[in-house]
């Protein structure tokens, strides 16, 4: 009951008001593992974090915890080399689970709401320098950016997809015997490329079945997060 009030504290305070108007959507990366025994409150804490407005949620399962005993069923090495990357662009040695990472800049552990919601609210006031549109037509993307003012130089442009829920039913190692929900669980990350801001971005990209789809503009070396727009 301490930990449900606790998260419900942090909640309250995502709700409040934007300070900026349209500042657009807060990007939250969980880093989380099916084995370890650390992440299941932050993987709960992130269900609540994806229902909510003006939040991008995108969880990436590493693959670095599937040796003691259980394989997570979501894992991919691609999410823990951009892990790595962060925590190399942050001059940091070592990679964590549960961590959370909010618009590409602000690193903390996801155990700690309160913290979470601090850098959210922080975020969310103040306004993304790159205005992104995402329209699907038939079996295309049709992905606008347009630069709101001075933009920070090259930054890549990313496209996921992810699987908005989703129980598993650990049967060995650190987790053994619980049954656990996921939310928004990133299934693929592919890179359209790079871009200056020097002029409007238009970039058309086939895209395949109905999952939900999101594209981040993140300054190149994973800097900070300029722009994010999801369709689901």
């Amino acid at each position: 009951m301490r930990n449900f009030r606790h998260w419900t504290a942090a909640l309250l305070m995502l709700a409040s008001p934007a300070v900026a108007e349209d500042p657009g959507p807060v990007v939250v990366e969980l880093y989380t593992s099916q084995g370890c025994s650390s992440c299941p409150p932050a993987d709960a804490y992130f269900l609540e974090l994806a229902r909510q407005e003006g939040i991008v949620a995108l969880a990436m399962h590493v693959d670095y915890w599937d040796y003691i005993g259980w394989k997570d069923s979501f894992a991919d090495p691609d999410y823990t080399a951009r892990q790595k990357s962060y925590a190399a662009a942050q001059g940091k040695q070592m990679v964590y689970t549960p961590q959370m990472i909010v618009d590409g800049t602000y690193d903390v552990a996801g155990t700690k709401p309160d913290a979470v919601a601090t850098a959210i609210a922080k975020h969310r006031a103040e306004p993304n320098p790159v205005a992104l549109k995402l329209r699907r037509e038939g079996g295309s993307l049709h992905i606008t950016a347009t630069p709101r003012g001075a933009v920070p130089g090259r930054m890549d442009v990313t496209l996921l997809r992810y699987q908005p829920k989703a129980t598993v039913a650990i049967k060995s190692g650190e987790n053994a015997g619980r049954t656990l929900s996921y939310a928004n669980i990133v299934t693929s990350m592919e890179a359209l490329g790079t871009w200056t801001g020097e002029t409007p971005l238009r970039l058309t990209q086939p895209i395949k079945g109905d999952s939900p789809v999101t594209v981040l503009i993140q300054q190149s070396g994973h800097g900070p997060i300029t722009a994010a727009a999801k369709l689901e």
